[in-house]
């Protein structure tokens, strides 16, 4: 029988899973496949790795039982594990049982459950971790163009408390000039610039590609958050408007 290469990676939300599982994909050589669990088929981290990280293979969860079925020789598969699932529940596959257990922490973190259920731990970014009860949220933008000045205000209000203690946010999202820009924050870090994904611009119509938010905090108010980003996104013509013109534009800079 095949011996698989698999790493399941958990830790709390904003401790660095997703960065730590991306540098050790630009370590290897051979292919590397990533999912995540607890997840849908399309969520940030698996965007953001697919269009960030050349020849990555974005599995879903209905998926995995083929590929422990009939794996790719000498690929590397990371599971990246929520930080809501409960590891001493969690029922892994005969074909998994030998596969290598991290977790990722913060400095100084004190012994917990990760420590109990991992196999060895590694130290990721030094953030904030006060939530009693963190709560996760997400939202599905897929098909929605966002106003880049309104999404700019709706993020610096979301990630400086207006709208619930936040300690951890990301997000894809659709821009009207063709780009899909990534946002992160972690509480306690120094702010990020947003970052343009390594995707084609977009320039005809609503985009056919997962953009999407995800939050972690307590105490959100989650109905006010929704409405405020679906005040962000632009209508039909809008849309049309700024499409036709960088359109314009791409063609006079191919032409010149």
């Amino acid at each position: 029988m095949q011996t698989l290469d698999i790493t399941l990676v958990t830790g709390p939300s904003g401790a660095g899973k997703t960065t730590w599982i991306q540098q050790q994909i630009h370590s290897i050589a051979d292919s590397a496949l990533y999912l995540n669990l607890g997840a849908d088929a399309d969520s940030v981290d698996s965007t953001y790795l697919a269009a960030e990280v050349p020849g990555l293979k974005v599995l879903s969860i209905t998926q995995l039982a083929d590929f422990l079925a009939h794996p790719i020789p000498r690929a590397a598969i990371y599971l990246e594990l929520g930080f809501h699932i409960d590891l001493t529940s969690l029922i892994l596959p005969d074909q998994m049982a030998d596969c290598r257990r991290v977790a990722v922490l913060s400095p100084g973190t004190r012994h917990t459950e990760w420590h109990d259920w991992a196999d060895e731990t590694v130290t990721g970014i030094e953030a904030e971790f006060t939530l009693q009860q963190p709560h996760f949220w997400r939202s599905a933008l897929s098909r929605q163009v966002l106003d880049p000045a309104s999404l700019n205000t709706f993020w610096y209000e979301l990630t400086n408390g207006a709208y619930g203690v936040v300690q951890r946010a990301k997000g894809i999202f659709d821009m009207a000039d063709g780009r899909s820009l990534y946002f992160d924050f972690v509480a306690g870090l120094p702010a990020t610039p947003h970052l343009e994904l390594n995707l084609p611009l977009w320039l005809n119509g609503r985009p056919d590609r997962f953009s999407g938010i995800e939050v972690v905090g307590e105490a959100l108010e989650q109905e006010t958050i929704a409405q405020t980003i679906k005040e962000c996104c632009l209508e039909d013509h809008v849309i049309a408007y700024y499409q036709k013109q960088m359109r314009e534009l791409v063609s006079e800079e191919v032409m010149g």
